[in-house]
């Protein structure tokens, strides 16, 4: 892999929809700068510290949520001299997105009072009175026809269907949730799924005319559901819960065909390499060299990891892995799926356990069993899937980035001087990932995946 050096950045920062752009936040300023190259090639100035940042899909427009004014800036990258200025004035702006035709803006005003829908071709705006969320609660379809948006009125949960052609309400129909969490369309938009809050264990599939398809309940207490995640192909419906399993229902039948547990013992048999992640000093010869003391003080003071590389060890089962027990006085409990992702075909799925935050699992759908389980050092901060592979790349904080794929898992140290990997993206076409530290970020050029290979820490 091959590194860039870093860049300052103050909070957001992500490439463009067509791959070709890197937007980063600067305080104030909106730095674009080049995939390829990294040079500026364009340098937006707003009114505001930039809170968040939001490309169009078409790459040609870019939003700033400046949420301490608040107020949100939009420019063009195609038209420098176009900018465009949205206040709610008393309402404020609590969250902001783009529609899929990317001329129209969404906007969610303060305490939920309305949703304002804003058109970039015209000064027209429709509102939907008292949406559920700020930043949740909204969903578009795959063709970008229609939105579902959660309300709440007379302490009951409804879902708005709007036309993103006209902005007009198709219909309205009310749901059976005691606290709607939030809403996902299915990848074929054939089926709407919502879930309730963590006090009432509920997932339920309706259809876009409002009949009820599924009602699934696990459990009737306890706290219930932490996440839930279409599979890109629109089969399964993965749901994480508080009980720290995980379960995944066939779309076509609406029933639980894989139920999969996180256990602290792993025990054979188990067809699962355990990975474990250890530190492996560096073995230098250094009996010919004649070094100074300045020189060798100088040095260490540089490296703060003392010469410290990682590697994977692989482990025999039975192994313990390391968990903790979330105190039961203390609310938002450390426990349960709180980290879910697919892969993009849709064949394996990774988990994290939030009482085990050291390890990740990635489980195998088509043979419905754990195909890796990784140890860490430190908990796990953020993974994401290779959009044109089965390639996950995770971090934890640290300055390592750790792959895993089918053909094993591998280790690579950052060369960046204090840099440790926060937070991760991928380009949209596998070819580049950008990684963030507290205040800085780079990319790394990512070799494209042979489809059978043996992998090192030296890669």
């Amino acid at each position: 892999m091959e590194f860039t050096e870093a860049y300052k950045q103050t909070g957001h920062c992500c490439f463009s929809p067509n791959a070709r752009f890197i937007a980063v936040a600067v305080d104030y300023r909106l730095v674009i700068r080049d995939v390829l190259s990294l040079k500026v090639v364009q340098l937006f100035s707003c009114l505001d510290k930039i809170s968040y940042i939001e490309w169009a899909l078409d790459s040609e427009y870019i939003l700033c949520g400046l949420y301490k004014r608040p107020m949100i800036q939009a420019w063009s990258l195609t038209q420098p001299e176009w900018t465009c200025k949205i206040d709610e004035g008393p309402a404020g702006i609590a969250y902001a997105r783009w529609s899929p035709d990317s001329r129209h803006i969404l906007t969610t005003s303060e305490f939920q009072l309305r949703l304002t829908v804003w058109s970039l071709l015209n000064t027209a705006c429709i509102h939907v009175q008292w949406p559920k969320h700020a930043s949740k609660g909204v969903s578009f379809t795959q063709d970008g026809k229609f939105a579902a948006i959660c309300t709440r009125r007379d302490c009951k949960d409804y879902i708005n269907l709007l036309s993103c052609h006209t902005w007009e309400i198709m219909g309205v129909f009310a749901v059976d949730t005691l606290d709607l969490a939030d809403i996902e369309w299915s990848p074929d938009d054939s089926a709407i799924v919502i879930w309730d809050s963590p006090l009432e264990y509920k997932v339920l599939i309706y259809s876009p005319d409002g009949r009820c398809l599924f009602k699934y309940q696990a459990y009737d207490s306890g706290l219930g559901v932490k996440s839930v995640s279409w599979s890109p192909c629109g089969q399964f419906l993965a749901v994480g819960s508080y009980d720290q399993m995980l379960r995944v229902l066939n779309q076509l039948t609406w029933k639980i065909f894989a139920e999969f547990m996180h256990l602290s013992t792993v025990r054979g048999p188990c067809c699962a390499a355990v990975f474990k992640e250890v530190d492996e000093p560096l073995q230098l010869d250094m009996s010919e060299l004649s070094l100074s003391d300045d020189f060798i003080q100088g040095n260490s003071e540089n490296s703060p990891e003392g010469h410290i590389q990682v590697r994977y060890d692989v482990m025999e089962v039975p192994i313990a892995l390391p968990s903790q027990k979330p105190p039961a006085e203390k609310p938002n409990p450390k426990q349960g799926i709180g980290l879910m992702s697919w892969s993009n075909d849709s064949q394996y799925i990774c988990t994290r356990n939030d009482s085990m935050p050291t390890v990740l699992w990635i489980w195998d759908i088509h043979h419905l069993e754990v195909a890796a389980i990784l140890v860490q050092k430190d908990p796990i901060r953020a993974a994401a899937w290779d959009p044109t592979c089965a390639r996950l790349v995770f971090c934890t904080g640290s300055s390592h980035l750790y792959m895993w794929t089918p053909s094993g898992s591998y280790c690579v140290s950052v060369p960046l001087l204090q840099f440790t990997v926060t937070d991760l993206k991928w380009n949209s076409d596998g070819s580049c990932l950008l990684l963030k530290d507290k205040d800085l970020f780079c990319c790394a050029a990512v070799p494209i995946l042979p489809e059978s290979s043996e992998y090192s820490s030296d890669d």
